[in-house]
């Protein structure tokens, strides 16, 4: 009789070299051959623990693909080259290349993605908090590593996401500081003096982002029917390489060297010198001859609710239509140096405005206004919400304006304002404990000559009888 096993059981056998051996049959391999696992131990219960807990994951589905497993770099690298870009925007793709690139590799880059284990995550939160960087930079890098883990999963490279056995750092939300409508008032006064007021009523008045507003584009803008329709916004993009090999082409621009701590290459830098390049660095790419996908572009905002027509307060009609005959002049006077981009609000030649200057502009007109210094999302889109909300306007209404997905969502928008609530407290405790009662302003024309109610005059008819 044959000793041969049935097809799909295992082996177990104590090997030449002292060790118990097994062998697990998971399947088959992409090119058809037997995918046997191997696992080995010293006594031979232990080897049957390692095989029955192969067999259990293969039984259920989730035993881990075949081949050596890439590194946590590798893996990354994977991920965001050819699985995040097709679905993330170009600037947060951006964003998730540069914490892997600053965080995640240096941290865990080198592991074995089946070999990470949560307390390799922990340390690395640990020594980025310890260096500086924000709780909400470290929740940031967790949800990347979390992402790309639950992928590395799904394709069956690893048997458990470690991320989500891992607590992140707790992040106290950002407190919104929008404009009081005195603050509001003074902004707008102080950029009234400036060819670009509309802009600042347009971004204070109805709640824009920074990239609609500077994309607004007058196709999109219906003067008659007093609607904007923000289809476009305008981003400033990280070029990319177009040619073959990046990395050489970025060779005269490499530094692989940290700088000297007397550097004077990098004085005017606010974050100081940069780090040096990696060995297969690929960066420099607006040297690029075939450069592409960068720098102003015009790009579609994040939702498709975002995209929802504006009502235009009728006050601004008149304005907007005293803008743009100012534009017109203006380009009549360029001439040829014109650039068309069709744009709402537009430099002198034509070309849009870039938002790091929009921003310059916007600290300036708060020193100016005498105004604390606030984020730019405080002075507009939060300064909107909150206005509205005193005005009475109702949230749900707030959420159409703002363009929001969810109304959660609008209600961190919405600031509470200190004499909205004293006032609605007043209103609570005279419900519970009405005050005293204003004395009586007398007989009046229309009351009788006595005071007596109906009822005392009853009971002293009742008594006469």
């Amino acid at each position: 009789m044959s000793t041969r096993n049935p097809n799909m059981e295992s082996s177990i056998y104590l090997g030449g070299d002292g060790r118990w051996h097994g062998r697990v049959t998971m399947g088959v391999k992409n090119d058809g051959s037997p995918d046997r696992r191997h696992r080995s131990a010293t006594t031979e219960p232990e080897v049957k623990r390692k095989v029955r807990e192969l067999e259990k994951q293969r039984d259920k589905g989730r035993a881990p693909a075949a081949g050596r497993k890439p590194t946590v770099e590798g893996w990354m690298t994977t991920y965001l080259t050819t699985i995040a870009s097709l679905k993330l925007k170009p600037r947060s793709l951006d964003d998730y290349w540069s914490k892997t690139r600053n965080d995640i590799i240096p941290g865990i880059g080198k592991h074995r993605l089946d070999k990470l284990q949560p307390e390799h995550l922990e340390r690395m939160y640990r020594a980025m908090l310890d260096e500086g960087h924000a709780p909400s930079h470290v929740l940031k890098v967790h949800r990347i590593l979390s992402r790309a883990l639950k992928i590395a999963h799904r394709r069956r490279l690893i048997v458990e996401n470690v991320a989500t056995l891992v607590d992140p750092p707790s992040v106290d939300e950002t407190e919104a500081n929008p404009f009081t409508k005195e603050e509001a008032k003074a902004f707008l006064e102080a950029a009234a003096k400036r060819p670009t007021f509309v802009r600042w009523i347009v971004g204070v008045g109805m709640g824009f982002r920074q990239g609609e507003t500077l994309g607004l584009r007058w196709s999109y803008v219906d003067l008659e029917a007093e609607l904007f329709h923000p289809k476009w916004q305008l981003q400033r993009l990280t070029w990319r390489h177009g040619c073959d090999d990046p990395h050489a082409c970025g060779a005269r621009l490499h530094r692989f060297e940290p700088c000297p701590p007397d550097c004077i290459t990098h004085k005017t830098y606010k974050r100081g010198c940069p780090k040096p390049c990696a060995k297969t660095c690929t960066k420099h790419a607006s040297t690029c001859p075939q450069r592409k996908e960068g720098g102003l572009v015009f790009t579609r905002p994040k939702t498709k609710k975002s995209q929802n027509p504006v009502p235009i307060p009728p006050v601004f009609v008149p304005l907007l239509r005293d803008h743009k005959e100012e534009q017109d002049a203006m380009r009549a006077a360029a001439g040829e140096l014109w650039q068309e981009h069709d744009v709402v609000f537009c430099r002198p030649d034509g070309c849009p405005i870039d938002p790091r200057q929009d921003w310059e502009e916007f600290k300036e007109l708060l020193a100016e206004a005498g105004v604390d210094d606030r984020r730019l999302y405080d002075g507009s889109r939060h300064t909107a919400g909150t206005i509205l909300n005193e005005l009475g306007v109702d949230m749900p209404t707030i959420m159409e304006i703002l363009r929001h997905t969810q109304i959660s969502q609008t209600r961190r928008y919405v600031k509470g304002r200190s004499h909205l609530s004293k006032d609605a407290m007043r209103r609570m405790g005279e419900f519970f404990v009405p005050g005293p009662q204003s004395p009586s302003q007398g007989p009046t024309e229309t009351t009788t000559e006595t005071t007596d109610t109906r009822t005392a005059r009853a009971r002293r008819r009742r008594r006469i009888r």
